[in-house]
């Protein structure tokens, strides 16, 4: 054994210690429609094959500590939800991954934090989440709406594209995202020149007919408008933004739901190491990764990290090191991820990519901040009302 390898096996001697990490990964699945495209249908392994990969990545460190971890992955229904949270508590997990929306997202978390669980947020993109709703046992490793639309602002502005259209859907979730464009926009001075409602009138949204009857459809509905620069989508349940591109009257460049979309992570990425990270995947699922998978894998890592550093597998303890000055991970993103103490979301770069390949990083250069150019996308401090982990 060489010098450098006895000294970091004394270093670590002191706390080296057997812990058992059990964790929970718990996919809410809600009714849905088909996708627009069949490219978007969701795998039956989404989430759970990156919490394998993680699984796997953990072990590794884990061996060598002492530390050993069993990963647990459900499916349930809204109304099954608690139900399958209940089944983890009891079989004495404390660290407990979810995807699921908002109100779903508090009740589990509140349930969670009764037993002593911490809950990490894998999907749901609510601001309210990150604000006034925000629970001390609820961290964050999905990207606010808000972090998502600043992330395509802050492009928009770089290239020096001032003038939006926003084109949003007439849902709770389009309209909340929405009101993050807007939000955005004021924010980086980007002015709306105009905004457009597409109703969801319902029935399907892929039929043999429906390109024809939206290459019809869009053109007239996006009519007379003033002179702008881009169009914004923001179309979060899947009804129209995918048809935009090459269907509006006055070509311009799409953003937000469509065209240009931000997302945490693509299979076509492959910088900053993140090939091995792909190949890895691929070999295990046999399919190119989606963000729900990353955000899995991102969670299970957080706690990973959390257990090799603190020795320790007791929420309380993880929670105080995640959310701490010491904690960062490395993502595949060029710089290490940290956690925000005021409100638990994970501060992350976001990924801006075309459906082809990774176009820009958000964000954009010239952006900065006091403390971290990544508080530039999402709630800063001064502007989330969130108190619970004062």
């Amino acid at each position: 054994m060489s010098l450098l390898a006895a000294a970091a096996l004394a270093l670590w001697a002191p706390v080296a210690q057997a812990v058992e990490v059990k964790a929970g990964v718990l996919r809410v699945d809600y009714p849905a429609l088909l996708p627009i495209s069949r490219y978007d249908l969701r795998a039956e392994d989404l989430d759970f094959a990156g919490a394998q990969l993680a699984d796997e990545d953990n072990a590794t460190t884990g061996a060598f500590m002492g530390h050993s971890y069993e990963t647990v992955t459900a499916a349930a229904a809204p109304e099954g939800a608690l139900a399958a949270l209940e089944e983890m508590l009891a079989s004495g997990m404390r660290y407990i991954v979810v995807d699921a929306r908002g109100e779903e997202m508090l009740a589990l978390a509140g349930r969670a934090a009764e037993a002593g669980a911490l809950v990490v947020n894998a999907a749901a993109p609510e601001v309210t989440l990150r604000g006034a709703d925000c629970r001390a046992n609820l961290l964050h490793v999905a990207p606010s709406d808000a972090m998502a639309a600043d992330a395509v602002a802050q492009f928009a502005i770089w290239k020096k594209w001032p003038r939006w259209v926003l084109v949003s859907g007439s849902n709770p979730a389009d309209r909340a995202l929405a009101e993050a464009y807007r939000r955005a926009a004021r924010k980086f001075g980007a002015k709306i020149v105009e905004e457009r409602e597409f109703e969801d009138t319902g029935g399907t949204r892929r039929t043999d007919s429906g390109h024809v009857l939206v290459q019809r459809q869009l053109p007239t509905f996006l009519q007379r408008l003033p002179e702008h620069d881009v169009v914004i989508a923001a179309d979060a349940s899947d009804y129209f933004a995918a048809y935009l591109p090459y269907h509006l009257w006055t070509p311009r460049p799409v953003m937000g739901s469509a065209g240009l979309r931000p997302v945490t992570m693509h299979g076509a990425h492959e910088a900053w190491g993140a090939t091995q990270f792909q190949t890895r995947f691929e070999k295990l699922a046999r399919r190119q990764v989606m963000p729900g998978d990353y955000n899995t894998w991102l969670a299970l890592r957080v706690l990973g990290e959390a257990v090799t550093r603190t020795g320790s597998n007791d929420p309380a303890t993880l929670e105080e090191y995640i959310l701490s000055d010491a904690f960062e991970l490395a993502a595949f993103k060029g710089q290490k991820v940290t956690f925000r103490n005021w409100n638990g979301q994970l501060r992350q770069p976001i990924l801006l990519y075309d459906d082809r390949i990774t176009v820009s990083v958000s964000p954009q250069e010239g952006f900065l901040h006091q403390v971290s150019p990544l508080d530039t996308l999402g709630l800063d401090r001064p502007e989330s009302d969130c108190t619970a982990f004062e």
